[in-house]
């Protein structure tokens, strides 16, 4: 778990991003002590955006397929705000990043349909239709040659399975085109911890869609879950 105070004129982390390694079990309480951490060594008061690698729905957490089942129908706002003594508002993940791609990176100013995904220990998905994001899409659960997509084409596999980026590219490319036939979409942008590396797979995928690499790499969701925090509290 990470947090850092950001700069919402350029989305630019305005402090030092302090990490706490995820609690195990990753439990609703377990998680929000070490958000309650975080908050207290950055010394903030004001309003705190928290990204979660889930569908939540006004606050509420409807999936949790890489944490604890007891995450499923927890207010999780509620929750983090009673833990952390600030305004909380809770937001997908890959959500967030998106946001933080549109708003000041590789999405900056642009129209059409696009999808944000970033590969790491799953695959998250932001998609936006001229702007304007369609909440919890989990594009990385989409079914693909009978099993989940991230399963076989997230980064975490790639490392667990211990294949060079020659041999996981085709599996990018295999997800990337069903998610291309499913949306028609203009741009894809790629974040996530596989895009820091991205000079070393992206030149072997070949699709229809323009694909680029994110731009704010690792500050992208914690920067998107900023703004998310502003808008849900002015």
């Amino acid at each position: 778990m990470k947090a850092a105070v950001v700069d919402l004129d350029t989305g630019d982390l305005a402090s030092e991003r302090i990490r706490i390694p995820t609690p195990r079990p990753a439990t609703p309480e377990a998680m929000a002590a070490v958000a309650a951490e975080l908050v207290s060594r950055h010394g903030w008061t004001d309003a705190l955006g928290v990204g979660f690698p889930g569908i939540v729905r006004h606050g509420v957490v409807h999936s949790a397929a890489n944490l604890d089942a007891s995450w499923v129908g927890i207010d999780a706002d509620r929750v983090f705000t009673d833990a952390c003594g600030v305004d909380v508002a809770m937001v997908n993940d890959a959500d967030a990043a998106g946001l933080a791609e549109m708003r000041w990176g590789a999405g900056h100013d642009l129209a059409g349909v696009i999808v944000v995904l970033t590969f790491g220990t799953g695959i998250g998905s932001g998609l936006f239709v001229d702007g304007i994001l369609v909440p919890n899409t989990e594009l990385g659960h989409l079914e693909l040659d009978g099993r989940d997509a991230e399963s076989h084409a997230a980064a975490s596999v790639r490392a667990r399975e211990g294949i060079g980026w020659d041999l996981w590219a085709p599996r990018v490319e295999r997800y990337l085109r069903h998610v291309e036939m499913l949306f028609s979409p203009d741009l894809f942008i790629v974040g996530g911890g596989a895009s820091k590396a991205a000079d070393q797979w992206l030149p072997m995928i070949s699709i229809d869609t323009p694909i680029v690499p994110a731009a704010m790499a690792n500050s992208a969701g914690i920067a998107g879950a900023a703004l998310v925090a502003r808008h849900a509290h002015l």
